[in-house]
């Protein structure tokens, strides 16, 4: 009996052992376990500075198009209205014997488009132009009017320095050729500022 006895009590501590072993190890490992994560309220202004809440920037182009595959977008009607302002306010000159203005643009014929690849803007044009002149000229001790149009063939973007005027009257009947030779070589004087007038409209193309 006494030996029954002392076995049932020596089972009894190994359990006892056993379980306070555990349950100190438990208190251990929580205690030297990480915190657990605190949710946190988005800030939105910080959330709208970095751009849908990441460091990243903002994509270009629409909303339907967030990664900036490819989007194209027609910017002719704008660039028509534009091109027609700027060489429209183009005013007149003055050569050694006459002068002659700008009324308007009578023919402004292409395209304008803004595409995005890749998240990246590339904007581009096409443009045929025809500008309507009316001048005076002193010829042989006579002042002739002389009316007609500064064409301008094809051209695109980043092709201005190429640019190129070509005049026709509307009626040459009274001018003879070497009086011809020299109005087409004063008319030819607007083409500098026609280029001026059109690298302001790439550079707010190149804005939009």
């Amino acid at each position: 009996m006494e030996e029954t006895a002392t076995a049932t009590a020596a089972a009894a501590g190994v359990a006892g052992e056993k379980t306070s072993s555990y349950r100190y190890w438990v208190r251990e490992a929580t205690g030297d376990a990480a915190p657990l994560p605190v949710p946190r309220k988005l800030d939105p202004a910080a959330a709208a500075a970095n751009g849908n809440g990441n460091a990243n920037p903002p994509p270009l182009g629409s909303v339907w198009n967030q990664a900036g595959t490819w989007e194209e977008k027609n910017l002719s009607s704008w660039a028509n209205s534009r091109i027609k302002d700027l060489l429209g306010s183009l005013g007149s000159l003055e050569f050694p014997s006459g002068k002659a203005s700008i009324d308007e643009v009578s023919k402004c014929s292409g395209d304008a488009f803004l595409v995005t690849v890749r998240n990246k803007k590339r904007v581009g044009y096409n443009y045929e132009l025809s500008l309507k002149f009316r001048g005076e000229w002193l010829i042989k001790e006579e002042n002739k009017k002389v009316k007609g149009h500064l064409d301008i063939p094809e051209f695109s973007f980043g092709e201005l320095e190429d640019l190129e005027v070509q005049v026709r009257f509307s009626d040459d009947k009274n001018l003879a050729s070497e009086d011809k030779t020299q109005i087409r070589k004063d008319l030819k004087s607007f083409l500098t500022p026609i280029q001026e007038k059109l690298r302001v409209f790439e550079e707010e193309l190149k804005g939009r």
